[in-house]
């Protein structure tokens, strides 16, 4: 799963940058305060979960577990799920869209669960 993370990685880290700077000047003048603050958190959680992704491939190279396995996965849910529906409450308005993010946290939540274990049962 080192390949798959790290191309992970690697895309959200991408569309992360790009989704903010579309956020910061193409959004600015188009969605309210709020909107554009909610937007900029999906924006947040997933460059800081990239990084995990990475961090995950990394360590995976090292001590590959299937809880590295579970976290890497759970945090891409994560993305997809609380930063997908972020994206889209905003840009479609459609607030019941809201019900599907904190799915997605708690899979980001759950991941990090998991990478504290694969931690606890490293040797060394």
């Amino acid at each position: 799963m080192i390949r798959p993370f790290l191309m992970l990685a690697g895309f959200f880290g991408l569309t992360g940058v790009a989704l903010g700077a579309f956020a910061a000047h193409g959004l600015k003048s188009r969605l309210a305060a709020d909107y554009l603050a909610v937007f900029q958190t999906g924006v947040h959680y997933q460059l800081i979960h990239a990084l995990a992704l990475f961090g995950i491939a990394l360590l995976a190279l090292h001590a590959p577990s299937r809880l590295l396995v579970a976290a890497g996965s759970l945090f891409t849910l994560g993305v997809l799920l609380f930063s997908g529906s972020l994206y889209l409450l905003t840009l479609t308005g459609v607030g019941k869209l809201g019900i599907i993010t904190p799915i997605g946290g708690t899979a980001f939540l759950a991941g990090w669960i998991c990478l504290m274990l694969a931690a606890w049962n490293l040797r060394g």
